[in-house]
């Protein structure tokens, strides 16, 4: 038994080490970008914390008021969302990126550099993600880390660094492009929300935002897919498939939650 596990993890190895001959050297040296064990370990961690550590130790204390600190937090989040967002349709998707197929510009000239540069920025702004699942446990908000929340949190740098390693810029970043609008509005939401109860009234569409965030992955998967059926595109197919799976992944749970949070919801209380 352990000789099998020893030639399995071998064989990963193996993988593992020509695999990382086709990354992108631009990155090397960037933070986290060394090898991806750096990042499974924080979204593990992030895991523990907000499912077992916190619960536990904010279970004999006083919910936090974090108000004023997450009004901040949200503005600031919604100034880095519409900075990446402008920024890639500056630098690529509102100018010569082709959204039938878009290969990855590897040279050092300034808008493929910053194309990269973007990527990066992206990717490190799920981890400050992380904090909106922080100030659930600290406000005592146990309900709403629910499974979607955590999977969506948890799985998102890891979905995001294959493609920032390998495939920076090009073809892959459509999705955060996507992502980056639908999380200004997001944000927006949860600064009004974060106001107090006089201002509930200016967020009566919040269901919306489910809409718009299964559609995100609905446009996600079309426009990585079409990949497959195209055989002239200089972009690597794996990643085609990678992000058109991740986008499944996510359509699902969402619409798990919209039909649970809503449609049946609205059905019980119309048999009420």
């Amino acid at each position: 038994m352990l000789d099998v596990l020893v030639k399995k993890v071998m064989e990963y190895q193996d993988l593992y080490n020509e695999a990382w001959k086709y990354r992108d050297q631009r990155v090397d040296g960037w933070p986290l970008m060394s090898s991806p064990y750096p990042t499974i370990f924080i979204c593990a961690l992030y895991v523990y914390i907000v499912k077992v550590a916190g619960p536990n130790y904010m279970k004999d204390k006083e919910p936090m008021n974090l108000k004023y600190f997450l009004m901040v937090y949200n503005v600031f989040q919604v100034v880095l969302s519409a900075y990446i967002f402008v920024e890639l349709l500056k630098n690529g998707w509102g100018g010569d990126y082709s959204f039938r197929c878009q290969p990855v510009d590897f040279s050092n000239n300034p808008k493929a550099l910053k194309m990269v540069f973007l990527s990066w920025l992206y990717f490190a702004s799920k981890f400050v993600e992380f904090i909106d699942t922080f100030c659930f446990v600290l406000r005592k908000k146990f309900s709403q880390v629910s499974l979607l929340h955590v999977i969506h949190h948890g799985i998102m740098p890891l979905a995001v660094w294959p493609g920032l390693r390998f495939v920076p810029g090009g073809h892959a970043s459509f999705f955060g492009l996507l992502n980056t609008f639908v999380h200004i509005l997001m944000y927006t939401y949860y600064f009004v929300a974060a106001l107090g109860p006089r201002y509930q009234r200016f967020i009566w569409w919040k269901r919306y935002l489910t809409n718009l965030q299964m559609i995100q992955f609905v446009f996600v998967f079309f426009h990585s897919f079409q990949l497959i059926f195209y055989e002239d595109c200089d972009f690597p197919v794996l990643f085609a498939y990678w992000i058109a799976g991740i986008s499944v992944m996510f359509f699902v749970l969402f619409s798990q939650f919209y039909i649970q949070t809503y449609l049946t919801k609205y059905s019980k209380k119309k048999v009420t």
